[in-house]
């Protein structure tokens, strides 16, 4: 293992909880004193719970004296977002809840995070400067809660406008969320020029050479098919340059940008003198107004679109620029790592990400093996470029075990023995020991946290579905051993009830319970139906709707972290005016649910919420039923297009319903969980199983 050649820094810190002051660390930046304070503490992600932790297994430091000590890591970069996540996660953040992820970076070692909030003014003023109207600027941004794929080049214009104050609150945000990032010793990730460009544009510049680019994902081109410049047209570097000036004229520079141009969209050609062209062009733009830039790359393109980027495509849209000078993200490493079949970037350095989540749908699960090694394998890898590891979530605030260990991972020599590894975890995640939390754990890390198929971490459960007769029903996981944890999680709730992370992971262990009896009611429900039972269909489809979906939504209700209301309230505090709470409030309610106007993305970001599963999943499911219902009262065979075209009206209803949900928890959800348990585990074990088959 190579250490860290010096001392960057000591820096020195005292924290309000105890005589302990604040390490520090070697290596690339003065990333904070905080940075390695986390070898001591162990830091919680979702609260500020602090406990004291020994030994610190694979942790490789030294105390200078009583009060410092040097902390040596063997990657250079820990990463930390994707840029999904400033939608799915911070999109309504203010600036008490960015200091709070800011100081978990650097207490978890994050030296290199993205920093994107607020580049909607800089560009306003690039547009203004070339000529565009107002009117033209604000038909192109698309809504708060969409703008990375604006940013990308996905989509324009749905669930716009911004209003200027949104504009200029997110800019002084943006401030102080790089003041905070580079005083705790990080360096910044910046935007630039991805050659995306509104229509505007080619009004302004009619001879302007561009290329109009495919609708994405299930889009039409009335709010996607981007226009994107050729890149030897001399505006490209004249707009990349205004950007950049812009840019860094407002917040310095850190030397390290980021720009996606091909996300999900293959370009319109295969030449490889093309793709060179491009990527060459983007980095001319950061290099003509910073000659020290350095492009960091998402790596998504290569492994979402292989038929595409094959050899010769990826070589050349990576050597557009000199080798050292674009940094590759790995983006997906723990399914699909593309620097084995690129051969570690074709020289190009890169960064191992561990992505795990997408659209920040709730669901158990993760790849500990994968985590726990692959990041050492790519560093062995024949010709390793590997510079760092990186998490790079679509959305956070769920399986913090597995993000915790990912961080861990950052700050090891090897991999860890997970089996005293997760009762350490248990240990300091609840502030003491406990057999039963113990067990519980180390049941999930070796079953539901140990996914080792190809499996896309999206949750496909038929609760956070819209309901059909070919709905997916299988996990990556034995499902008893889900059981078997709940049970050990009810167990441990007699001596841990007053723990807030306890009652967390008992809320959601019980929720994963309850998504799978969903399931299992779901294949009842439909095996009734196709043998023609209306006395059994009525009667499991009352259980599912009148009973089950009811008590979910009442556990989710009991805890903050389940609540719909948060997420809307949130959306309505950034709100000036009551319109523009109005269309926040849209924003926030369409990416959880349709995900554009028609249902384009259709749940794609479920959440399982207090509020969204009793007006919106327990509706989608009474229609459900009382349509397969009225199907065997009447012969008529089930219309599947006909029940998606009525549906649609319940799930665009709750969009606008313009309800108010509480943002307060409500009950004890210790009591209600355990009431749970002793209601349904009785009926599981009578089965002898969950009823669902796994795959």
């Amino acid at each position: 293992m190579e250490l860290a050649p010096s001392l960057a820094g000591v820096v020195r810190r005292r924290f309000g909880f105890g005589p302990f002051y604040a390490l520090i660390r070697s290596g690339f930046s003065n990333n904070s004193a905080t940075g390695n304070l986390r070898a001591l503490l162990r830091v919680l992600w979702d609260n500020c719970v602090f406990h004291y932790a020994d030994p610190f297994p694979g942790i490789d430091f030294m105390f200078l004296g009583h009060d410092f000590a040097v902390l040596w890591f063997c990657f250079r970069f820990r990463y930390y977002q994707n840029v999904c996540t400033s939608s799915y996660s911070f999109v309504w953040w203010n600036w008490t809840r960015w200091e709070k992820e800011i100081d978990w970076m650097a207490l978890n070692g994050i030296n290199l995070p993205l920093a994107f909030t607020g580049q909607e003014t800089i560009w306003q003023r690039v547009y203004l400067a070339l000529g565009l109207k107002q009117s033209e600027i604000d038909e192109f941004f698309t809504g708060p809660a969409f703008l990375a794929w604006g940013r990308m080049g996905n989509i324009h214009t749905w669930g716009g406008p911004l209003s200027s104050s949104w504009k200029e609150n997110q800019l002084a945000l943006q401030h102080k969320i790089v003041d905070r990032m580079r005083a705790l010793g990080m360096i910044t990730v910046l935007p630039a020029f991805a050659g995306h460009i509104p229509q505007g544009v080619i009004r302004l510049f009619p001879n302007v050479n561009f290329t109009k680019l495919g609708a994405w994902s299930c889009f039409n081109c009335t709010f996607s098919c981007s226009y994107l410049l050729d890149p030897e047209d001399p505006l490209f570097q004249k707009i990349g340059g205004l950007f950049m000036k812009e840019m860094l004229h407002e917040f310095g520079t850190d030397h390290i940008y980021n720009a996606d141009t091909f996300n999900e969209m293959d370009p319109t050609s295969s030449d490889p003198a093309y793709l060179s062209a491009v990527s060459g062009a983007i980095f001319q733009s950061m290099t003509n107004v910073d000659p020290a830039a350095v492009w960091l790359m998402q790596g998504w393109l290569f492994v979402s679109s292989p038929s595409f980027w094959k050899p010769a495509q990826v070589r050349a849209l990576l050597h557009g620029a000199p080798i050292g000078r674009i940094i590759v993200l790995d983006l997906y490493a723990e399914t699909l790592p593309a620097y084995q079949m690129t051969k570690s970037f074709y020289g190009q350095p890169f960064i191992w990400c561990m992505l795990h989540n997408f659209g920040g749908n709730h669901g158990l699960f993760g790849k500990v093996e994968s985590v726990n090694r692959g990041p050492f394998q790519a560093m062995s890898f024949q010709n390793s470029t590997m510079v760092g590891t990186g998490l790079t979530p679509e959305g956070i605030e769920q399986n913090d075990m597995i993000y915790e260990l990912m961080n861990e991972i950052g700050w090891s020599s090897k991999p860890q023995n997970l089996t005293l590894w997760i009762s350490d975890y248990a240990d300091r995640r609840y502030g003491q020991q406990n057999a039963n939390a113990r067990e519980a754990w180390q049941i999930l890390l070796k079953s539901i946290y140990n996914c080792t198929q190809y499996w896309v971490n999206q949750n496909h459960s038929p609760l956070v579905r819209r309901p059909s007769l070919k709905m997916t029903t299988s996990v990556c996981y034995n499902q008893n051993d889900l059981v078997e944890a709940w049970w050990q999680m009810y167990n441990a709730s007699f001596s841990l009830a007053n723990s807030e992370t306890f009652q967390y992971d008992l809320v959601d262990v019980t929720r994963e319970s309850m998504q799978q009896l969903v399931t299992a009611y779901y294949i009842e429900i439909k095996s009734t139906y196709e043998k023609g039972s209306l006395e059994d269909l009525t009667r499991t489809g009352r259980i599912l709707v009148y009973e089950l979906l009811p008590e979910l939504n009442a556990l989710l209700s009991s805890q903050p972290h389940f609540l719909l209301g948060r997420w809307l309230e949130a959306a309505n505090s950034m709100a000036s005016t009551k319109e523009e709470a109005a269309l926040l409030d849209m924003n926030a309610r369409n990416q959880l649910t349709l995900w554009g106007p028609d249902g384009d993305i259709l749940d794609y970001a479920n959440k399982q919420l207090g509020g969204l599963v009793a007006d919106y999943y327990k509706e989608r499911w009474t229609l459900f039923l009382w349509n397969l219902i009225e199907s065997l009262s009447t012969g008529v065979p089930f219309n599947e297009i006909k029940f998606n075209q009525v549906v649609f009206g319940v799930e665009e209803g709750f969009i606008f319903n313009e309800k108010v949900y509480s943002s307060s928890p409500t009950g004890d959800p210790v009591q209600i969980a355990r009431n749970i348990f002793l209601k349904y585990y009785p009926r599981i074990i009578k089965a002898g199983h969950v009823g669902v088959k796994n795959k």
